[in-house]
C-alpha cells in the first residue's frame, strides 16, 4: 500500500533522514521507534508532503508522492494526526471535527456520529472550546478529526505524548479499534512497549537509519530492544 525506498531529507542543513526504505501492507499496523532526533516525526512529515524529499520514492498505490502537494496526498487517503494534537483552541469540539473534512464534498453527519462512537467524551463535550479540554480529550479530538477525511492510511505521531498512563491505553485502544475497522496504521511512538504489543510491523529508526526491523512480537522479545527502549536489562 505505501512503499518508501531509499528516502533522503535534508532538514535545517542537516540529512535527517539517511536512506531508509520500508512497506506499509494494506490493513496493517507498522510503527517507528526511536529515540527524540532519529528521523521519525520528519518521515511521516515527508510521507504527508508538508516536508520535501531530497531524493529517493514514495509510493502510495503506486501513484509517486515525492513532488504530489499535501492536500492531494489527503485526497488520495493518507492523513497525519500530528505530535502536540495541534487542534484549534477557540473553536468548539464540533468545528475541529468537521474541519478534518474540509476538502470533500459529500455529507459527513454520518462520520461525525462514528467519530462520537469511538469517542462518547467527544459528544458531551461537542459545544466545548477545544482549548478547555484536557490532554486526552484533545488527542482524541486530534484522531476524531483526522478520521473525518475518510483515510486509507492513517499516521499517528505520539500520540501518548505527555498522557497519563490509563488514557494512554485506552487511546492505544481506539487505534487497534480504528485498525480493526479497516485503516492502516503508521505510528511512531516513544513508549515503544504500547506500539510494539499492537504492531503488526516494526521499524527502529536510530540517527536517521533504520537499523532494525522484524514482527512487533520479535521487536518485543529482543534483547536490544529491551535495554535501549523498554528499559530492561538483557
Amino acid at each position: 500500500m505505501l512503499k518508501v525506498e531509499n528516502l533522503k531529507v535534508n532538514f535545517g542543513g542537516i540529512e535527517a533522514v539517511k536512506g531508509i526504505s520500508f512497506e506499509v501492507n494494506r490493513g496493517e499496523i507498522v510503527t517507528l521507534i526511536g529515540s527524540n532526533g532519529a528521523g521519525k516525526s520528519t518521515t511521516l512529515r515527508t510521507i504527508s508532503g508538508l516536508v520535501k524529499a531530497a531524493s529517493g520514492s514514495i509510493k502510495f498505490e503506486d501513484k509517486e508522492l515525492t513532488k504530489t502537494d499535501s492536500s492531494d496526498i489527503v485526497k488520495y487517503g493518507i492523513t497525519l494526526c500530528p505530535e502536540g494534537r495541534r487542534v484549534f483552541p477557540d473553536m468548539t469540539v464540533l468545528e475541529n471535527i468537521k474541519i478534518g473534512a474540509y476538502l470533500r464534498n459529500d455529507t459527513i453527519q454520518n462520520d461525525i456520529e462514528k467519530c462520537y462512537r469511538l469517542f462518547p467524551i467527544l459528544k458531551e463535550r461537542k459545544n466545548q472550546l477545544a482549548g478547555t479540554l484536557s490532554g486526552g480529550e484533545q488527542q482524541m479530538l486530534a484522531v476524531a478529526r483526522s478520521l473525518m477525511s475518510k483515510p486509507k492510511i492513517m499516521m499517528l505521531d505520539e500520540p501518548s505524548l505527555g498522557l497519563a498512563p490509563l488514557v494512554v491505553k485506552g487511546i492505544f485502544n481506539i487505534i487497534k479499534e480504528i485498525n480493526d475497522e479497516g485503516v492502516t496504521i503508521l505510528l511512531i511512538e516513544q513508549n515503544a512497549n504500547m506500539a510494539l504489543r499492537i504492531a503488526d510491523k516494526a521499524y527502529v529508526l536510530e540517527t536517521g537509519k533504520i537499523t532494525m526491523a522484524g514482527t512487533g512480537q520479535e521487536l518485543l522479545e529482543n534483547p536490544k530492544i529491551k535495554e535501549a527502549y523498554l528499559g530492561k536489562k538483557s
